[in-house]
């Protein structure tokens, strides 16, 4: 729309034939979105980094500071360990995460602090075995390796 609104002719009418116009060489015909409900954000009203929200989620990026990513990384991880389907798994899920872990608790980098310290492997491989045992209906002291 480069063309200027001529003098004396009302606003409304001119951005209706505007439209109008528009319609006709059919410039509203095939666009992003055509036929889809509107986005849910729209009812939480304005916020002015709207695009930057999308564009990180469309990306796959988290807003965490790096301390916090890794703690709720690390409480994933435990999580994962202990629905692992081997011991073998669940000490290399605790040992993977470890490492981050010991990484930035001697390079911490700018942010709060992490407030987390290296998994026990044994305690965790003890406990997936009891978690383990129980699930199965086995008693405490099965040998479910």
């Amino acid at each position: 729309m480069t063309e200027r609104k001529p003098p004396g002719v009302p606003f409304e009418s001119w951005v209706d034939k505007q439209i109008r116009d528009a319609q006709a060489r059919g410039e509203f015909e095939r666009l992003p979105g055509a036929g889809e409900p509107l986005p849910a954000e729209l009812d939480s009203g304005y916020d002015e980094l709207w695009w930057i929200k999308r564009k990180m989620a469309r990306e796959g990026l988290t807003v965490l500071p790096p301390a916090l990513a890794l703690r709720k990384e690390a409480e994933d991880a435990l999580v994962a360990a202990y629905a692992a389907p081997s011991e073998r798994i669940a000490r290399r899920i605790v040992e993977d995460v470890n490492v981050k872990i010991r990484d930035m608790m001697f390079k911490p980098p700018p942010g709060p602090p992490l407030g987390k310290k290296p998994y026990d492997v044994e305690e965790i491989a003890r406990e997936w075995r009891q978690r383990r045992a129980a699930a199965m209906g086995n008693g405490p002291g099965s040998a479910v390796q």
